[in-house]
C-alpha cells in the first residue's frame, strides 16, 4: 500500500513569494482571506492550515520593509476564528519559544485544541536577537547558544502542563521555575501537535527529541532525501521510531495546460515576485550594504559584501552565512549568463518547486513521498487567498485516484490525520 501524502496549506504573508500586485490578490489581514484558504484546503481534504507569524515588522536600512507594511495579525486569534468555520482541518500556528512563557502559551494552545475539537498545532521557532525582543518586557536578548536549550525546556514544560489535566504543577529547570495549577483540562489530542522549523544542528536535534513534524526548507529531491535520512536517523537515540516524526517541506507550484505553458506562467510569476525594488532589497541581504543607488537592470556591485557585525536587515532570518562565498558564486553565474541584478536574483531565489501540468505535478509529489524525500508538503501559493483553488480542483483528484490522498476524512484530530501518537 502506498504511503499517504500529507498536505498542509500555508497562508502566504506579503513577501517575495506572494504576488501582492496581481489584480486577483486580496487582503492579507481580513478574516475572509484566511477563511477562504482554510475552506479550500478542507475541501481538498488537506491535513492542516499553517500560519506563520512575525513579532515585528522587518526593517531594511532602518526603514520598514516594503513587503511588510500590511502588518502582522496575531496567530492564535486568527486560528481560533478558523476553528469556527472549519470542521476537520488542522490549525497550526508559528509561535516563538524565546519570548512567550510556558504557562501562557500552553493554556492558549490547549484552549485552541478544545475549541477546534483536537486540531491545534504549534510550530516552535526561536530567536536570539534583541530586535524582536525589544517589543517584550525582558528586552529579548538571549544568548544564541541558549535558544534551543530554552526551546527544548519550553516544549517539555508545556507537555508537563498539558498532562496535569487541570491539576497542580511544579517545574524547576535552567530556564523556568514555575508552580501553580493549570487552568485547562486535558485537551482532545492530549498534546497539540508540535512542529519544528529549525535547520541547524540544534534544530534537527530538537526535532528528533520533541517534535511530531518538521517544516523543512529542503525541496530539491536529493537534498530532501539527505535531510530526511539525517533527521529520521536521530530518532532512535530518543527511543522513537521513524514514523513518529513527519518531514514536510514548504513548496510552491505553478500549473499549466502543458509543461511549456506552466514554464511560461512560472517565468511571468517570478518577474512579478521579484520587482526591481525587491531585487535590490534581496541583493542587500547578501551584500549587507545600502545598494539603493544601483540599477536593478545593471551589473552586480564591484564592491565586496560587508562582513562586519553591522547588518542592514533586521527581522529576517539569515540565509547567507558566508556572504563572500555567495557573492563569488553569484558573480560567476552572472558573468557566465550575462545576467543583470534582477535577472540573477530571480534565478537564485526562485521558489517554484513543482511546475507542470496537474498530471506531472501529482506524479512528482507522489514520487517524493514514495521514494523517501519527505512525508508530504506544505503548499505555499503565490496568490492570496485564491492561490490554492486550482490545485484543489485539478491536482487533488489525481492524488486521490492514485490512492495517496484521502477522499473523505476518517479521523477528527490532527494527530489522527498525520498518524502520530
Amino acid at each position: 500500500m502506498p504511503k499517504q501524502v500529507i498536505l498542509g496549506a500555508h497562508f502566504p504573508g506579503v513577501n517575495n513569494t506572494t504576488v501582492w500586485s496581481d489584480p486577483r490578490a486580496g487582503s492579507q489581514i481580513e478574516f475572509a482571506s484566511f477563511a477562504h484558504l482554510a475552506r479550500t484546503a478542507e475541501r481538498g481534504r488537506f491535513d492542516f492550515f499553517f500560519l506563520a507569524e512575525g513579532l515585528r515588522l522587518r526593517e531594511q536600512r532602518g526603514l520598514i520593509h516594503d513587503l511588510d507594511v500590511v502588518g502582522r495579525p496575531d496567530t492564535l486569534t486568527v486560528l481560533a476564528g478558523l476553528a469556527a468555520v472549519t470542521e476537520r482541518l488542522g490549525l497550526a500556528g508559528t509561535l516563538n519559544a524565546t519570548f512567550h512563557e510556558p504557562y501562557e502559551l500552553a493554556r492558549q494552545l490547549a484552549t485552541l485544541d478544545h475549541l477546534s475539537g483536537g486540531r491545534a498545532a504549534w510550530n516552535v521557532v526561536t530567536s536570539s536577537g534583541a530586535f524582536f525582543g525589544a517589543n517584550f518586557r525582558r528586552g529579548g536578548f538571549l544568548e544564541h547558544r541558549l535558544r534551543y536549550e530554552r526551546a527544548g525546556e519550553f516544549i517539555r514544560t508545556a507537555k508537563r502542563l498539558w498532562d496535569t489535566d487541570g491539576g497542580d504543577f511544579a517545574v524547576r529547570g535552567a530556564q523556568f521555575d514555575i508552580a501553580g495549577r493549570f487552568g485547562v483540562p486535558r485537551s482532545p489530542q492530549g498534546h497539540p501537535v508540535i512542529f519544528q522549523a529549525g535547520d541547524s544542528e540544534g534544530g534537527r536535534e530538537l526535532a528528533a527529541a520533541e517534535a511530531d513534524a518538521v517544516f523543512s526548507r529542503h525541496h530539491e529531491i536529493e537534498d530532501a532525501r539527505a535531510f530526511y535520512r539525517d533527521v529520521k536517523g536521530r530518532l532512535r537515540r530518543y527511543g522513537r521510531n521513524p514514523d513518529d516524526l513527519k518531514i514536510i517541506p514548504g513548496v510552491s507550484f505553478v500549473l499549466g495546460d502543458s509543461d511549456a505553458d506552466a514554464r511560461e506562467k512560472a517565468h511571468h510569476i517570478r518577474r512579478q515576485q521579484v520587482s526591481p525594488q525587491t531585487a535590490i532589497l534581496l541583493l542587500e541581504q547578501v551584500w549587507n550594504r545600502d545598494l539603493s543607488g544601483y540599477d536593478p537592470d545593471g551589473p552586480l556591485p564591484a564592491v565586496d559584501p560587508d562582513v562586519s557585525d553591522h547588518t542592514v536587515v533586521q527581522g529576517r532570518a539569515g540565509q547567507y552565512p558566508d556572504r563572500l562565498a555567495t557573492a563569488r558564486e553569484w558573480r560567476e553565474r552572472a558573468e557566465q549568463k550575462n545576467l543583470s541584478i534582477r535577472e540573477l536574483v530571480i534565478e537564485t531565489t526562485g521558489r517554484q518547486s513543482f511546475v507542470g501540468t496537474p498530471q506531472s505535478v501529482a506524479a512528482e509529489l507522489d514520487r517524493y513521498v514514495q521514494t523517501g524525500a519527505c512525508d508530504g508538503f506544505i503548499l505555499v501559493p503565490h496568490l492570496t487567498p485564491t492561490g490554492l483553488d486550482e490545485f484543489v480542483d485539478t491536482v487533488v483528484p489525481l492524488l486521490q485516484e492514485r490512492g495517496v490522498l484521502r477522499s473523505e476524512y476518517r479521523t477528527t484530530t490532527l494527530r489522527g490525520h498525520l498518524g502520530v501518537s
